[in-house]
Parts: structure tokens; C-alpha cells; sequence
């Protein structure tokens, strides 16, 4: 050009994506799942809303935790919602926890070429019992921090156990709970990204004792039915500097 502006290569970049923080997890019981996640939303050291859900309810015994990019989750959450609505619609059931994963596989491979900014975790129970693929799992801002402790705690890696005793395959609710919430505590003293509100949803198995929870302090049953698998969500606040 006559006044130069283009006598050099010149280079335009679009980039649509933004990371939210926020923390999610997931731990596996011998009849029962917990899949939590904490309500900040921010993006930098500016916070865009301090309720932000990042758990959300599938099926009677299905919980999607979602984390990343927040207008990414919220659509992906909505169009799985819309296909587990579809599929109730054609087979008058809802779909199994082992479909709902290949689902959400393949509607992430489907989108591939401009990929969903999202980190899912997919909890709940099957019908022959727990479907534990991992037995807990973290993910987000704060998962550096987090899955050691939880590997720690639910795997007992770095732990010796005591001479002529073995460590349990499987902890009891209330230890899950209080893991849980410790997790969480810790990760928002730590991070900026994480705070605020505190959700954690329960699944317990069909026939199974609650194990106290119907009784704790700001808790809420979502079952659909009371003779199937219970759904509890637990609400607790963090700090919220």
C-alpha cells in the first residue's frame, strides 16, 4: 500500500474463549455419589456473579458437574438436558447412567473442530450399583490443590496402615461430607477463583440409609419418587473475599 501499513505480514486472532473459574468434584461411595461445587464466577480478578451453579441435576440418579468456560457449560448442559428429555419422550424411561456418559462423549467428540471449554464430571448410580470409574475426581482452578488431598484421603497414597489392618475400600457418608466440605474450605483460602457458596448434591442408592443426612442442617431432598433413589443437595457458604 502507498502508505506502507501493509508492507509487513500482518496477523488477526479471534480467540471466543475465557476461563470462569470455579471447582468441581466428584467421590464415589459403596452406595452412594457426591458430586459438588463451589458458586463463584469470575474471570480474572473480577467476579461476574457469586451464584453460579456448576452442579446440575440429570436424572433421579444422574448429577453433571460442569466447569471452565461458563456460556460453554451452560449450553452443553442445556443441550444434554435436552437430549435426556428427548430420549424420556421415545422410551418412556429415563436414560441409564452408562448412556448418559457415551452421550456426553459423543456429543464433545461432535463438536470437536470448535470444542466445548468444558471439564465435565458425571456422577450418580446404576442400576446394578455404583458405577465407579474413578472413585473421586477434581477438576478446575483449584484441582492442583484438591485431588492431591483427595487422593490422599480416598486412595491413602502416602499412607501406611496400621500393622495387622487394611485401609477401608469405601468411607461412610459423613466422612465423604466432611472431606468434601475440608476440600473446599482450603481451596478458597487459597484461591481467588474459588468461593462464595458451596453445592453438594447426594445420590444414594435404592433401599440404602441416608445415613443421617435427611437430618442435617440446610438440607434439601430433590427425590422424584420416595421409593427409588434419593437426591439430596446441600448448600453451605465460603468465604466470599
Amino acid at each position: 500500500m502507498p502508505d506502507g501499513s501493509f508492507a509487513h505480514p500482518q496477523q488477526r486472532s479471534f480467540n471466543p474463549y475465557t476461563d470462569n473459574g470455579g471447582t468441581i468434584l466428584a467421590i464415589a461411595g459403596a452406595d452412594f455419589t457426591v458430586i459438588a461445587g463451589d458458586t463463584r464466577q469470575s474471570e480474572g480478578y473480577s467476579i461476574q456473579t457469586r451464584y453460579a451453579p456448576k452442579v446440575f441435576r440429570l436424572t433421579d440418579r444422574a448429577v453433571l458437574a460442569v466447569n471452565g468456560f461458563a456460556a460453554d457449560g451452560n449450553m452443553f448442559v442445556k443441550k444434554v438436558k435436552q437430549r435426556l428429555e428427548w430420549y424420556r419422550h421415545a422410551h418412556a424411561k429415563d436414560m441409564p447412567l452408562r448412556a448418559i456418559a457415551r452421550l456426553i462423549q459423543t456429543m464433545l467428540y461432535a463438536q470437536r473442530f470448535f470444542p466445548y471449554y468444558v471439564y465435565n464430571i458425571l456422577g450418580g448410580i446404576e442400576e446394578d450399583g455404583s458405577y465407579e470409574r474413578e472413585a473421586c475426581r477434581a477438576a478446575g482452578a483449584a484441582q492442583s490443590l484438591v485431588q492431591p488431598f483427595l487422593d490422599n484421603q480416598i486412595y491413602f497414597k502416602n499412607q501406611t496402615a496400621a500393622p495387622g489392618q487394611s485401609h477401608p475400600s469405601h468411607l461412610p457418608l459423613p466422612d465423604v461430607l466432611a472431606i468434601v466440605i475440608d476440600s473446599f474450605t482450603s481451596a478458597t483460602e487459597r484461591h481467588i477463583e474459588v468461593g462464595d457458596g458451596l453445592e453438594i448434591y447426594v445420590v444414594v442408592a435404592k433401599g440404602r440409609s441416608p445415613q443421617g443426612l435427611d437430618t442435617m442442617r440446610g438440607v434439601q431432598e430433590m427425590s422424584a419418587r420416595p421409593d427409588g433413589d434419593r437426591m439430596f443437595v446441600i448448600r453451605r457458604d465460603l468465604k466470599k473475599d
